[in-house]
């Protein structure tokens, strides 16, 4: 370590100045014509600040169009975060065209939009810098600038000294606060830096404080630190400038971008900078959503407000449809997992009472429990399962004991039901009614693979069912055997039963059990269908992959019949 990294005191005339300091500097807050933000940002004295479109954007194999962000942006703006950080205006084609349109078809409730760039170029003058140009031309209320906090940096890759960098940092901020801007300024490398030199990265804060940047922004650029080295940091920076707004950005590349971000809070940062679902480079940003949650019913401080809280599940999968990103299953949250309970031991406590192993009431943030049937579980785990899907099973100690007897013998040979609810619901009919319908009969059915020089392989389906007392026979081409099958029993069934025609076969899986065994290894489908907005899951076992999708798609077309009301004919 160059510098002891140990509190230093940095006298600032003003830091955070107030309306009514910028007045009397004749500066206003925001293009008056904008229509990016509306004035006073959502949260009240705490920042809530996305960088999703910028920051998250950078993540491999996500590329957003303009229209893309257009549409998040107005998806964070539903949700109720404080600022928008929509990109770099000038140094990218694409962010400049979007602050473009956004002036134009963005129309924001609660958030403010900002404009990312970096302070000018060493030896010459904000004023003359065609980058500080753009972002004035962005037009939004705010700008976030990213400055070098760290002396290395400064003269490695800056090329320049640490005064020159200190008088880009001063130029620059002052030029925006003078042009009408709120300024933030993101410090970056800053805990590395501090750690290396805490006095220069205390001096590149107190020339951006003296300057008129309203927050300053701790950097973990490299995402390299753990959250005791944050909370002491931030302590140590809070005792430097105790009038300044203190941010934090973290990555994850520790796992700790989270836990990170809410020790900086505790330590005394009030301005959390973060992307929605953790998006971002390397290993992600730290995620806003879970940040937002713990803020809000961990800290009990109000960010968002409750009643936006309750809608933070179904934004984060919409953003994730957006970016074409699978949503994390195990997000906290508000992932579909994280409210699932499996074991037996905890079903029986649930039964009881549900917040003994939840932490938080899931409707809270929009989401729900779920009970995951499997081969540990008990009578509860099936009871509580019961009545998830509509079935009242209290006091049925005789057809519990079935059921569960069921299920684990099933999943001992090959099948799983925590992925599979509606092969799980037909299996519980038959226990309750003795049988579940049966809307036909299969009499056959084979599968003919093709494959000829110079064309792709085609695989033909036959089946042949007996149903509204009429024997059946349609062929079926597809991308598979699954799918030639799922073609030829529609086409047999599609007379008979109509409502077939809004059931589709949205995904399957395959799984072979029991490697070890070569061909002679046992074989789980999984496929999921959908009727609109409705998806369910079914699961079939066999010796090979045909028999196990044959099984998966009976139960998948039975479920969807059973579900529309339909009779059996």
């Amino acid at each position: 370590m160059r510098g002891e990294a140990k509190p230093i005191r940095v006298e600032v005339t003003t830091i955070d100045p107030t309306t009514e300091e910028r007045q009397e500097k004749n500066v206003t807050v925001g293009p008056p014509s904008s229509n990016l933000g509306a004035g006073v940002p959502a949260g009240g004295d705490f920042h809530v600040y996305d960088t999703t479109l910028r920051d998250g954007s950078q993540q491999e194999g996500m590329n957003l169009s303009v229209a893309d962000k257009l549409s998040i942006a107005a998806l964070l703006d539903e949700m109720g975060v404080g600022f928008i950080e929509g990109g770099w205006p000038g140094a990218i084609p694409k962010d400049t065209e979007f602050f473009q349109r956004a002036g134009k078809e963005l129309h924001l409730e609660r958030a403010l939009l900002a404009a990312f760039g970096s302070t000018r170029k060493a030896g010459g003058r904000a004023a003359d810098d065609p980058q500080v140009r753009a972002l004035l031309d962005a037009e939004t209320p705010v700008v976030t600038l990213v400055a070098k906090s760290d002396i290395r940096h400064v003269e490695r890759a800056l090329k320049t000294s640490g005064e020159e960098n200190l008088a880009m940092i001063t130029d620059t901020v002052g030029f925006l606060v003078a042009e009408g801007r709120r300024v933030f300024l993101d410090a970056e490398h800053f805990f590395d830096g501090y750690r290396f030199d805490a006095a220069y990265t205390l001096s590149a804060l107190g020339a951006a404080a003296q300057a008129g940047a309203e927050v300053l922004v701790l950097c973990d650029t490299n995402g390299g630190m753990l959250p005791e080295w944050v909370a002491q940091i931030v302590g140590e920076v809070r005792e430097a400038l105790p009038e300044t707004r203190l941010g934090i950005h973290a990555h994850n590349d520790t796992g700790c971008a989270v836990a990170n971000t809410m020790a900086a809070i505790a330590a005394g940062a009030r301005h959390a900078q973060g992307t929605i679902n953790g998006y971002g480079e390397r290993t992600g940003n730290a995620d806003l959503t879970t940040i937002i949650a713990n803020i809000e019913l961990k800290r009990g401080e109000r960010v968002i407000g409750l009643d936006r809280l309750e809608d933070l599940t179904r934004l984060s999968h919409a953003i994730s449809e957006i970016t074409v990103q699978t949503p994390l299953a195990r997000q906290p949250y508000v992932g579909v997992s994280a409210f699932a309970h499996k074991a037996g031991l905890h079903a029986s406590a649930i039964r009881v009472d549900p917040d003994l192993y939840q932490h938080i009431d899931p409707h809270v943030v929009g989401n729900d429990m779920r009970m995951l049937v499997s081969e540990m579980a008990g009578r509860a785990s099936i009871e509580l399962k019961g009545r998830e899907l509509g079935f009242d099973l209290r006091g049925k100690g005789e057809l519990l004991a079935r059921v569960t007897q069921r299920v684990k013998d099933a999943e001992a040979a090959g099948a799983t039901f925590d992925a599979a609810d509606a092969s799980f619901e037909l299996l519980l009919r038959e226990e309750i009614d003795g049988s579940r319908p049966a809307y036909f009969r299969t009499e056959s059915w084979r599968i003919i693979s093709e494959d000829g020089a110079g064309r792709d392989a085609v695989t033909e389906a036959t089946v042949k069912v007996h149903a509204g007392r009429r024997r059946l026979v349609a062929v079926g081409e597809g991308n598979g055997p699954v799918n030639a099958l799922d073609k030829a029993l529609r086409a047999a069934l599609i007379e008979v039963y109509p409502e077939l025609e809004k059931i589709q076969l949205v995904d399957f899986k395959v799984r072979i059990l029991d490697s070890s065994h070569g061909t002679d290894a046992v074989t789980r489908v999984l496929i999921e269908s959908a009727e609109g907005p409705k998806t369910w899951r079914t699961v079939g076992v066999g010796p090979n992959v045909i028999d196990a999708s044959w099984q998966a798609l009976v139960d998948s077309l039975d479920y969807g019949l059973i579900h529309a009301g339909v009779e059996p004919k």
